[in-house]
Order: structure tokens, then C-alpha cells, then sequence
């Protein structure tokens, strides 16, 4: 087994506090498949990212649920990038992940240090109507619950996502779902989370994350979710590009979080944020 360290931080944490804990290990090689699955299931947060070697701007990296590994995680790469900020200092790090190379800046603004990834380039695809009405009778919704100016979609910005939007705020209260059953339907769809979405304002979004096959009820900070987002919104008008939004998350699981992108007019999109060690 490689020898390394293994870091607890929480990225995205809005005001020092909330944000979506990962396990970030480093060390000289990459530990073996079998190990790093044992790793993320010891450390039993939705994440954990593993990096190697452990200096140099250039690192292999992979992530790991407590019950498979995906193929790309956002805030276990801003947390990544804020841990080698402090060892390293500000810099930019190429991730080179299972998806693609992932650019990771780290530098200090206004005393804190956070980080931004540009995700590997953005798309979305149709999704078949017998499988919306498959997931929203699992969520207990029904079509007039949607946003009709935002069409459900599968996105992706590294891994993909189901984006469901509503155009009623309140929908997003409860999120209450057979677990197994939505997890069977997800492996089978290749989805890693079901991104509920609200937009709020033409710059704010609510967010609530269902992700079974990561082993979890709901995530509180998606990252990688949060690129797809931006990606579909650009990529079929509905937002005019260069802009910026904010996406809120986790307030209904008591960690609130923030996680601000940044939506360039062509290419992969920059997600930002801090992380606290914990």
C-alpha cells in the first residue's frame, strides 16, 4: 500500500461554516483501486480525492464515493486546491483526472484562500420522457412542478447530471425518494446526481442534490454539478455569456454552502470556492 496523508476539509462552506466535506489524500503514488475504495468508505464522506505525487504543479488524481468511484468531483477538487495553496502557495495545478486535465488555481483573495477549477468541456443531451416521468414519480413530483423556461436535461461538465428545474421555490422543502429504486435508475443512466434546481434571480440559484450512488441521501456542495449547470445555460441561451452565478446548497441539511461559477463564452466553466480544514 502507498504511504500517505489524509486531509478533512469542507469546501464551499458559506461564512466559515456548512460546506460539503471531503477526504483529500496525498501521498508519493496512487494506492491501488481496492485501497483507495477502502479509504473513502473509512472516511465516509461523499468524497475522496486522491493525489499524486506529492509536489510539483502536475498530480494524478481520482475520486472515490464511500461505494464506487466517479468519474470527476468538484468540491473535492476546490478543497484539494485549497489544501496544496497552503502547502504550496498560490498556483495553478493541472489534475489529470479520468475525465480529462482539470486546471486548479489557488490563490488568497481578501485574506482567504480559495480555489477555481475550469472544468473539462461542458455538454447536455435530451433526456427520454418515460425516464423524467420515471424520476419525478420517484421525487413526487409531477410536470407542473417544472420550470417550462428551463427543459430538464442530462449535463455534464465531467460527470452527468439529471437538471430538473421548478419554477416554485417551496418545491425544493422536502426531498423525500425510494433510495434503492432511484439509485438502480441512476447506475442504469450512468447519472451521478439529480440536480434540483429554482432560479431565484437571473444570477442566484437554489440547489438540492439527490445522490444515492455515492451512498448518500443528498450531497450539500456539488461542484461538478454546478459546471454542467452553467454549461446548459450557456450552451442553449439562457444566460449571456461572460457572466457569473451563485448557486446556494445544503441549507435544508444545516451546511449551508456557496459555490460560485463563473461562465466564460466558450469552453470549460470556473467553479469557485473556499474550504476550512475541519
Amino acid at each position: 500500500m502507498s504511504e500517505g496523508t489524509l486531509h478533512r476539509l469542507s469546501a464551499f462552506a458559506a461564512d466559515g461554516e456548512g460546506g460539503n466535506p471531503a477526504g483529500v489524500w496525498i501521498g508519493a503514488q496512487l494506492p491501488d483501486p481496492a485501497t483507495m475504495q477502502r479509504i473513502a468508505a473509512e472516511v465516509d464522506y461523499s468524497e475522496t480525492a486522491f493525489i499524486a505525487p506529492q509536489s510539483g504543479l502536475e498530480r494524478s488524481v481520482r475520486y472515490y464515493s464511500p461505494q464506487a468511484e466517479v468519474p470527476f468531483c468538484g468540491h473535492a477538487t476546490i478543497a484539494s486546491g485549497v489544501l496544496l495553496g497552503e502547502t504550496d502557495g498560490d498556483a495553478t495545478f493541472a489534475f489529470s483526472t479520468s475525465v480529462g486535465t482539470v486546471s486548479v488555481q489557488s490563490s488568497v483573495h481578501d485574506g482567504i484562500r480559495e480555489a477555481s477549477l475550469t472544468s473539462v468541456a461542458p455538454r447536455h443531451a435530451a433526456v427520454d420522457e418515460r425516464r423524467l416521468a420515471a424520476y419525478l414519480d420517484a421525487l413526487g413530483w409531477c410536470h407542473d412542478d417544472l420550470d417550462p423556461t428551463m427543459a430538464p436535461v442530462r449535463a455534464y461538465a465531467g460527470a452527468w447530471h439529471l437538471v430538473l428545474a421548478t419554477a416554485h421555490g417551496e418545491r425544493l422543502a422536502s426531498l423525500d425518494y425510494p433510495f434503492e429504486a432511484v439509485r438502480s435508475m441512476m447506475l442504469a443512466d450512468d447519472l451521478t446526481t439529480l440536480q434540483l434546481v429554482h432560479r431565484r434571480s437571473e444570477s442566484v440559484f437554489l440547489s438540492r442534490n439527490a445522490f444515492p450512488v455515492g451512498g448518500v441521501v443528498e450531497d450539500p456542495a456539488t461542484g461538478a454539478a454546478a459546471a454542467a449547470l452553467g454549461g446548459y445555460l450557456r450552451d442553449v441561451g439562457l444566460i449571456e455569456a461572460p457572466a457569473s452565478i451563485e448557486i446556494r446548497q445544503g441549507q435544508a441539511m444545516g451546511r449551508p454552502s456557496l459555490i460560485r461559477v463563473d461562465i466564460p463564452p466558450a469552453g470549460g466553466i470556473v467553479v469557485r470556492g473556499t474550504a476550512i480544514r475541519l
